[in-house]
């Protein structure tokens, strides 16, 4: 733990010395932690050294230390472990420099090396590709200062709700891997709220096997929700909607956006297709549109509007999709648009 009182003490003269010599801009750490310049003991010259000896030039070990600070306060017996620990599912150094390069502060995240370790086994027993694990690493760090117990549980509980629902013990591991990729901030949540979740579901009439479908389309993300929150989006949709629960859950099954989007989340984003003139029964019919934002709507109508195309006429697919997908159909219109119209009776003018 590092003191934050930085009323009544001075910068550290040696630190500071030997953070001019690697170059490092003294301002930004001023700005951002100003208070690590207070330090009584720091490891510039060590941790610069542990960096370099890893293939980063001068140049990168700068950026670095000013992203993040900190990284001179970590003993290089610590800085050490923690490479040895990265290097597990690292191909060689030139990639590991590269990942503390993008993400310094999870990479000196130190104080939980040992749930770290015991988290990269336990993925890679379970049959993670080693880029998984450290696109983890740095982009869901939290998911290693779990104890390994912890994550294990729950994976436990997914794979025994996975053969419960009728999923076969073949293909349960992929599920679970791809739900992981997918999605890794499921291990930050309990096996008793994941048990909850799918419990509601199946009070709320879906079949083992929609439940399993749901999952899927989902990439986990039903896991982050509760219950309190699904019950008042699907109200929320029942009611606009003005339709039975059966045909409410089939509106799910098509667009579970409306089964994890908040009521305000959904509320604004179905306002702002009514004002571009869209009808409920065109949003009913293609309810997958309510997973865009508003002004990616907004964007992809006034792109389409100027090719002539009249969407309060027609269905809502074109607008439907990632970026990619709205780009080839927006293709497709205007070379349809573009085409001549070839008549096959009409004389040909040819010179001679």
């Amino acid at each position: 733990n590092y003191t934050t009182d930085t009323k009544s003490r001075e910068e550290n003269k040696k630190t500071l010395e030997n953070l001019y010599g690697l170059s490092v801009d003294i301002t930004k750490i001023r700005r951002l932690k100003e208070w690590v310049l207070l330090q009584d003991v720091a490891y510039v010259k060590e941790i610069a050294g542990i960096l370099q000896e890893m293939g980063a030039d001068g140049t990168t070990v700068a950026s670095i230390i000013e992203r993040c600070p900190e990284a001179i306060l970590h003993t290089p017996a610590e800085i050490n472990a923690q490479r040895a620990l990265w290097q597990l599912v690292c191909q060689n150094e030139k990639q590991l420099i590269k990942l503390i390069e993008q993400f310094p502060e999870s990479f000196f995240t130190t104080e939980y090396q040992q749930n770290q370790k015991a988290n990269i086994l336990f993925f890679q027993e379970l049959g993670l590709k080693n880029n998984i694990i450290t696109r983890f690493l740095t982009s869901a760090p939290n998911i290693f200062y779990n104890p390994v117990e912890k994550n294990k549980n729950v994976i436990e509980t997914l794979q025994r709700n996975y053969l419960n629902l009728g999923g076969s013990e073949a293909n349960m591991k992929i599920w679970i891997l791809k739900l992981l990729s997918q999605n890794p901030f499921i291990l930050l949540n309990t096996s008793t709220a994941i048990q909850e979740n799918l419990e509601f579901l199946q009070k709320n009439y879906f079949t083992d096997q929609e439940v399993l479908q749901l999952l899927s389309k989902l990439k986990g993300f039903i896991f982050q929700l509760n219950s309190t929150t699904m019950q008042k989006s699907m109200l929320f949709s029942k009611n606009i909607f003005k339709c039975s629960d059966q045909e409410l859950k089939q509106l799910v099954l098509k667009c579970p956006a409306l089964l994890y989007y908040p009521v305000t989340v959904l509320e604004e984003r179905l306002e702002g297709l009514l004002k571009e003139g869209i009808s409920i029964a065109q949003i009913r019919e293609t309810p997958m549109v309510l997973e865009l934002t508003t002004q990616i709507v907004q964007y992809r109508i006034k792109k389409l509007s100027a090719l002539g195309y009249d969407i309060k006429s027609g269905n809502l697919e074109s607008l439907n999709g990632t970026k990619k997908d709205f780009e080839v159909t927006y293709g497709k219109i205007q070379s349809k648009k573009e085409r001549p119209i070839f008549n096959p009776v009409a004389p040909l003018h040819i010179e001679d």
